[in-house]
């Protein structure tokens, strides 16, 4: 338990607020609609554990915007490296989303609550334990009371 407070309450703060947090307000965005529609191409996948992530270019219905190298989040099964799916840009850094939903977003928001609540925690476990340590180090147990003479 005491190598996971150390190590993994860090670990889990940076990698909620530094990955997930960017994409927390654009992924709520995109689940209720609000985003540039356009359309993804996949170009390479990324696979494991029997999951496939697909990554390519997306470029808006009105052909004003396009973005290269992204993530496609929540892409239907059936994709396929050179296919196309109906995506939303909504500001999220790393990818587009697809139209058809999923819940990536619910993800991302565990993901985000948890790097915060780990933010929160370890500062207070840090702060506990000096707590320990220092009252540990200022208490010193008092001699024993020297025996009374017998009269």
């Amino acid at each position: 338990m005491s190598i996971f407070l150390w190590i993994g309450l860090p670990v889990i703060a940076l990698i909620g607020l530094a990955k997930a947090a960017p994409d927390l307000v654009p992924a709520w965005k995109a689940q209720s609609g609000s985003g540039v529609t356009g359309t993804f191409t996949a170009v390479r996948e990324s696979c494991t554990h029997g999951s496939c992530d697909y990554y390519g270019g997306w470029k808006a219905a009105d052909g004003t915007s396009t973005r290269t190298n992204v993530l496609l989040y929540d892409g239907p099964d059936s994709l396929r490296i050179g296919d196309t799916a109906a995506a939303r840009d909504s500001g999220a850094p790393g990818g587009v989303f697809s139209t058809a939903g999923g819940s990536s977003y619910l993800l991302v928001t565990a993901f985000a609550v948890g790097g915060l609540a780990a933010a929160i925690a370890w500062p207070v476990f840090l702060w506990r334990t000096w707590r320990t340590w220092r009252s540990s180090r200022g208490h010193r147990p008092s001699a024993p009371a020297p025996a009374e003479a017998a009269a």
